[in-house]
């Protein structure tokens, strides 16, 4: 059940923040009432739902002027706030009622040319139908109880069953101006009802104040949740999981499959997979295939989805036939774009054939995407669905619109354009897994792959320092807590990996610690353990990042597709010696060599290896107190200590980042160790 948040004590602070005037008060509760909605990922979820509140502003000549305040687009409910819900001129949006027809290109032009701020964001698509129902505050959900009746054979006989006239139903029509007209004509004839059900969309309310109408949200999803109780069968028990350690390379070989059917250029897709028991009892059901076709519980999904989950069941998931199960959906996605862009209104350009969902059995629902914020509104999308599915199953059936429906929605500029039209970044869809991501070079570099649109996961030790690292990211990325030197901790980082995002394609490996101490009487221990760190933890994680590449094998076929990337973090050590720095040196020489015999073995396969020797980096390798002891040796300040190179400047961790991004971007370079150093002769390479 739909819990109802409203507290008192909340809403008189958002009213007290508001000031006196009672048209900002009353904005406050439109604001507050829209964020209790946005919270519940069951009323709505990434942007969906919209929210409005009739009211009047003061125009420039001093005059009250009513005003419709809806939600804004690129605006969620959980964290909107008043510039979220521009002021449209009631006036405009009321004449355009009595208009036979209107172009969706005449409707926006309207709506912004009546925006009380012309900065303001473009208001919903669905700001006519909001303008055209005569109550103060109107909410709109796309809530999981009413996607499942909405979606019923028998939606009318069910609706009467439990609102009688409350509600009054609304056949599908595209959103819109024309949606507008059908839904105001449903009140007219019923102007007592408490709301609207939207066949195959949502579910609308209203009311006089912010808590009635958000009152009646809960209560009539409430009401439809319990029927749906009654009827809902006992949970599937899911047989067992895949075991851990197939996850990763199912997913990597995914991941490679749908990228051979993207055409050449194209960024690579990012997965995101939910495998808790619901998720994975759902993709064993029986049948799996049949529900896969049969569409979107709201006409608003398909963007984010496609109208076709792909199904793989356990026989199905060896590399080879996941291919040919990706080609054939591909092709089937084709057919349906070749069958209906002939009768659409304009030219249209087909979207990548890639499904957006796929039904893992074993696993669970795994979300597709071009970023993995899009992977994880889709799978977040595919589990309410899912649900949808199967209630609308027990209740009677799952009946959303038709392909000819779907392909309209799914093609519609306006729905388009919630997918961004600018360019993306150059890397945008790469994975990349830094080690040491929680230092000063590791996350410096981190964050400049992330401005080029990567998607991080770093590894580190366990601990707040990784967490708040990971967090200065975003949410979007993520990362493993591990000893790098610890038995099966690379393999297990990379499975960590690819488990989050679905592969691996760049290899920052960049952990590594000084060793100070003369050769001659370092005690063994600490000669090898420094070799565990700063060669035999690169060599772990180069054999299970070169694992991954060949399990994705995402250059197979692609022109112009990389297989996968490793870089190595060296050190000038390697080739120019420090006193005391030998067992610092020794595994760096060797690590060394490593990055040039790699390059040489994976040149065939497109692999490419390359590094940076990088010097007097302020890190947790040469840490403060390092500094000052190093500068009182030689006699010199720490600046000048620092700026001890050929341009006489300090060379900091986002210099070496760039130096990182770089090599990533260099398509025809392998076997390179770039200098970061500020110029230091002894440690030239040629």
């Amino acid at each position: 059940m739909i819990a109802n948040l409203w507290s008192d004590a909340e809403a008189a602070e958002m009213q007290r923040a508001a000031g006196d005037d009672p048209r900002a008060r009353d904005l406050a509760l439109r604001v507050y009432t829209s964020r209790l909605i946005g919270r519940d990922p069951d009323l709505v979820m990434h942007g969906g739902g919209n929210t409005s509140l009739k009211s009047t502003a003061v125009d420039v000549f001093g005059q009250d002027v009513p005003v419709l305040h809806v939600k804004g687009s690129g605006w969620d409910l959980e964290t909107i706030r008043a510039a979220g819900l521009p002021a449209v001129r009631m006036d405009a949006l009321l004449r355009l009622r009595a208009l036979p027809a209107l172009s969706d290109e005449a409707m926006v032009a309207v709506q912004r040319l009546n925006l009380m701020d012309p900065a303001a964001p473009n208001p919903s698509v669905e700001t006519l139908l909001h303008a055209w129902i005569p109550h103060t505050f109107v909410d709109h959900t796309h809530a999981t109880a009413f996607l499942v009746l909405a979606n019923l054979p028998e939606v009318a006989a069910v609706t009467r069953e439990l609102f009688g006239d409350r509600l009054t139903l609304v056949p599908y029509v595209m959103p819109g101006f024309a949606l507008a007209k059908a839904a105001a004509e449903a009140f007219d004839r019923n102007p007592q009802a408490e709301g609207l059900l939207l066949v195959n969309h949502g579910h609308f309310a209203w009311g006089p104040d912010a808590r009635s109408s958000y009152d009646r949200i809960i209560a009539h999803t409430n009401l439809v949740e319990a029927w749906l109780a009654d009827r809902r069968p006992a949970p599937l028990v899911p047989a067992a999981a895949l075991p851990a350690d197939r996850v990763a390379p199912v997913l990597a070989g995914l991941r490679g499959a749908l990228a051979a059917a993207l055409p050449d250029g194209a960024h690579l897709p990012v997965l995101d997979l939910r495998a808790d028991d619901g998720a994975r009892a759902f993709c064993e059901r029986p049948d799996l295939e049949d529900l896969a076709t049969r569409g979107v519980a709201t006409p608003d999904h398909v963007i984010r989805t496609k109208a076709e989950a792909l199904v793989l069941r356990r026989a199905a998931q060896d590399p080879g036939a996941m291919r040919q199960a990706v080609d054939a959906y591909a092709a089937r996605y084709r057919a349906y774009f070749d069958r209906h862009a002939p009768l659409a209104a304009g030219p249209k350009t087909m979207l990548a054939p890639m499904p957006g969902l796929v039904w893992l059995e074993g696993a669970g629902i795994v979300g597709v995407g071009a970023t993995a914020a899009a992977a994880r509104i889709a799978v977040d999308i595919g589990l309410q669905s899912a649900r949808v599915r199967a209630d609308g199953d027990a209740a009677g059936g799952f009946r959303p619109i038709g392909p000819a429906d779907t392909f309209d929605m799914e093609y519609w500029s306006l729905e388009q354009a919630k997918l961004g039209s600018g360019k993306a970044p150059p890397l945008q869809g790469r994975i990349v897994l830094v080690t040491g991501g929680a230092g000063a070079i590791g996350l410096a570099t981190a964050q400049a792959f992330a401005a080029l649109g990567t998607t991080l996961f770093l590894v580190d030790r366990p601990g707040d320092t990784l967490d708040r690292a990971i967090a200065a990211l975003g949410r979007d990325h993520g990362g493993h807590g591990c000893d790098v030197t610890a038995d099966g901790a690379a393999a297990g980082a990379v499975s960590a990996c690819a488990r989050r995002f679905g592969g691996l394609d760049i290899l920052v490996s960049n952990a590594g610690a000084a060793v100070t101490g003369d050769i001659a009487t370092l005690p063994d221990r600490a000669l090898r353990d420094s070799f565990e760190l700063n060669f035999f933890a690169h060599l772990g994680f180069a054999q299970a990042a070169i694992a991954t590449f060949r399990a994705q094998a995402t250059g197979r076929g692609r022109r112009g597709a990389e297989p996968g990337q490793i870089l190595f973090n060296v050190s000038k050590q390697a080739v120019n010696p420090g006193r005391g720095f030998g067992a610092y040196g020794l595994p760096k020489a060797t690590t060394f060599f490593l990055l040039r015999q790699l390059a040489l073995e994976l040149g065939a396969e497109g692999i490419r290896v390359n590094g940076i020797n990088a010097d007097r980096i302020r890190s947790g390798l040469l840490s403060d107190d390092m500094i000052a002891a190093r500068s009182a040796a030689r006699g010199v300040d720490e600046a000048t200590y620092m700026a001890g190179n050929l341009l006489r400047a300090e060379v900091e961790a986002r210099h070496v980042a760039d130096a990182f991004t770089m090599l990533a971007r260099a398509e025809r370079t392998t076997g390179h160790v770039m200098t970061v150093d500020g110029g230091n002769i002894e440690a030239a390479l040629r």
